[in-house]
């Protein structure tokens, strides 16, 4: 499904304004971001996969294009994805909970999505979204946005609880899914059910949706 020429030129209008975002220097909500902005997102008009993830990295930020990176690596294995189709913008729209990156705490793991982000920019980027029918919500700060109280007391509760949200869903899909990161092998390895189980079901529903 394509939406209307008009919603479709909003919908590039509103994510040039986020682009040129610079609220998170300019008027942030606790310290102001550490450098330059430099807003990375691939929304979409006609695609009806949504990769609703959780910040881009330091390659990303030198890239300007999401999960150009080992998680992306791996989260197109998980996808069961081509490059090519990935960035296809009529098969996935790919929005962060942040869009800038964030920087890294004293230990050399990313800081959490900014707080201005979301508040200012999502609910109107979904608005002008209404074609997407599967959202893949990776990590808990996209879990707790797009799930509300279906989002577990856990990230590993939450994608252990995969079917009963896919059940509930009243609007678009929703999967929830652990971050790709390598920080999070540790977790594959004792979770083995999500490669066994949740894997196949995931990799079906993207490509019911690109045939």
């Amino acid at each position: 499904m394509e939406n209307p020429p008009d919603m479709s030129e909003a919908l590039e209008s509103l994510a040039a304004k986020v682009r040129a975002c610079r609220i998170c220097v300019e008027q942030p909500r606790g310290r102001p971001l550490p450098h330059q902005p430099r807003p990375v997102l691939v929304p979409s008009s006609k695609a009806r996969i949504l990769l609703a993830g959780q910040a881009p990295g330091t390659k990303v930020h030198i890239s300007g294009m999401p999960f150009t990176d080992a998680s992306g690596d791996r989260l197109r294995n998980w996808l069961g994805v081509t490059p090519d189709e990935f960035y296809d913008t009529e098969k996935f729209a790919i929005v962060p909970m942040g869009f800038c990156f964030p920087g890294q705490d004293a230990k050399g793991a990313d800081l959490p999505p900014r707080k201005e982000c979301a508040p200012a920019w999502r609910a109107d980027l979904m608005a002008l979204m209404p074609q997407i029918d599967l959202v893949l919500t990776i990590g808990g700060y996209a879990q707790s946005w797009h799930m509300g109280t279906a989002r577990g007391p856990s990230l590993t509760e939450t994608v252990r609880n995969w079917r009963a949200v896919w059940d509930a869903a009243a609007g678009p899909k929703v999967l929830p899914l652990p971050h790709p990161s390598w920080r999070n092998t540790g977790w594959l390895k004792k979770n083995p059910w999500f490669e066994m189980d949740l894997l196949p079901f995931l990799r079906s529903e993207i490509r019911y949706r690109l045939n």
